[in-house]
């Protein structure tokens, strides 16, 4: 389970979050939307823990992320989190297979579902090319792959569709989901699509009126 408590975060003298309570549970896939500017992806880089909230506190199956030291924190997310981030950092040295492979390697993990998981993405038979034979959306799947090879507990996806033709948006959309609730994870996927909200199970909206998060109808 994930719980953000009263989450506020400022840059360059601009509060971007005032406040921000939410539970997140287990099994669910849930959509975020709003204007830009308002904060999705700095909430998905404090959820990571790739930077820290000025105030308020996030927990993970009730543990503070602050209360772990660098190496706790780093295990943390290797071994419970996914990410799908709009750079793809898929790493171009790498094969298709090793770049899907190295969660799974990381935690000491049989390397066999990368495999798999190419092949879930429509991407099958192409684990000995190398990202610079790829389309941009190509190197999308890859990264949706990485990100769920290792069955995360927490899956977290900025704009996951976004470089995706409608139909391998709406397939790659149901993979996720799939994965989702095959491992029981929590899936938290920022979007501006609509199409790609109605996927989820719930779509909240951040606002920048206390940049709250309120359930938001389709």
């Amino acid at each position: 389970m994930l719980e953000l408590r009263d989450l506020k975060k400022t840059y360059a003298g601009r509060t971007v979050l005032h406040g921000l309570s939410h539970v997140f549970a287990p099994g669910q896939f849930v959509a975020i939307m709003g204007e830009s500017g308002v904060g999705k992806s700095t909430l998905l880089n404090l959820i990571a823990g790739l930077d820290a909230p000025d105030s308020g506190a996030i927990l993970v199956d009730g543990v503070p992320m602050a209360a772990l030291d660098d190496d706790a924190a780093t295990a943390l997310r290797r071994t419970r989190m996914g990410f799908i981030f709009q750079a793809f950092h898929v790493l171009p040295h790498l094969t298709l297979a090793q770049n899907v492979a190295l969660p799974l390697l990381l935690n000491g993990q049989s390397q066999a579902r990368a495999g798999e998981m190419l092949e879930a993405v429509g991407l099958g038979g192409r684990g000995a090319d190398f990202p610079r034979q790829l389309s941009g959306g190509e190197m999308q799947r890859v990264a949706i792959a990485r990100a769920l090879v290792h069955r995360p507990a927490l899956v977290l996806a900025d704009e996951p569709t976004g470089n995706l033709d409608p139909d391998t948006a709406s397939y790659i959309l149901d993979v996720l989901r799939a994965e989702v609730k095959a491992s029981g994870a929590t899936a938290i996927m920022v979007t501006h699509s609509h199409a790609a909200a109605e996927r989820a199970d719930s779509t909240l909206l951040l606002t920048r009126s206390g940049l709250e998060l309120v359930s938001f109808t389709h």
